[in-house]
């Protein structure tokens, strides 16, 4: 099914995180779709304001908007931007995380418990607060939609710290909690990712080091192929707006079928049935 290039016409959307990786994809295929942009961040704002420029320059419409959603009150602030510039507040990305270190599972020596209480503050109490800060909006106009940007190392127990995954399965049970808490007007929904190609990722290993990462992700996938943010965005508008009025509360992997495990093996060593 084709998608109609303008399907989120006039629809406001807030997306946290929204100036660098996964989050710029996601701002730029929101604003592609005619939707209205809050491209949030907390430190990168050169980031922020190069995507409101590319936006804009796209003939789209986007503001920067700088909010630490650890803090109540920037997320507050961040709801308040959106309904001060456009009067609404349609789709709510919570797209925000945190991973204070790399770390093996099996080094329980690695992670400190401010490790886990820095991640949670973002990657949980951050959706939270950001979702409670635009509910009041999307009530009043009977509509909303939240999408949680979670991981797919949630359902497998893996990823780059145990602080980072266990922080993405406890935004997986709270999508399912709001779900039910905020219908009928509100659906709430999240997205689990797979390894994605990515400038943070990337950023935290050697160049040698990373290239060996992607090509064992390549090899690991049913797929054979590495995700990058742009592979996720179908899933996000899909929730957001694009075919999911009937869904809420429900996970979506996207991992090139990681979660499946990698292509058997023939007789002969090739991949296949």
């Amino acid at each position: 099914m084709t998608v109609p290039q303008k399907s989120l016409n006039g629809r406001v959307a807030i997306v946290t995180g929204g100036g660098t990786g996964l989050g710029t994809a996601i701002s730029h295929g929101l604003a592609e779709r005619g939707a209205f942009v809050v491209v949030n961040y907390s430190r990168s704002a050169e980031d922020a304001v190069a995507v409101v420029e590319e936006i804009r320059r796209g003939g789209g419409e986007a503001i920067a908007v700088k909010g630490d959603v650890s803090e109540d009150t920037d997320c507050r602030q961040v709801a308040a931007a959106a309904i001060d510039r456009w009067g609404r507040i349609d789709i709510l990305i919570n797209n925000a995380a945190r991973a204070t270190r790399v770390a093996a599972h099996d080094d329980l020596e690695a992670l400190e418990a401010e490790d886990f209480l820095a991640t949670y503050r973002v990657n949980v109490v951050g959706p939270y607060q950001m979702t409670r800060a635009c509910r009041p909006a999307m009530k009043a106009q009977g509509y909303g939609a939240v999408v949680n940007i979670s991981s797919s190392t949630s359902l497998s127990g893996s990823g780059s710290s145990i602080a980072y995954t266990v922080s993405k399965g406890a935004l997986n049970t709270m999508t399912q909690s709001l779900a039910r808490a905020l219908a009928p007007e509100i659906r709430v929904n999240a997205v689990c990712p797979g390894f994605m190609e990515t400038r943070w990722f990337g950023d935290s290993f050697s160049p040698e080091r990373f290239a060996q990462i992607v090509e064992r992700q390549r090899t690991a996938t049913p797929l054979g192929r590495v995700g990058t943010p742009e592979d996720m965005v179908p899933a996000v508008l899909y929730f957001a707006d694009e075919g999911a009025l009937h869904t809420t509360g429900a996970t979506l992997i996207v991992d090139a079928g990681f979660h499946l495990g990698p292509r058997p093996t023939s007789p002969d060593g090739s991949k296949g049935a």
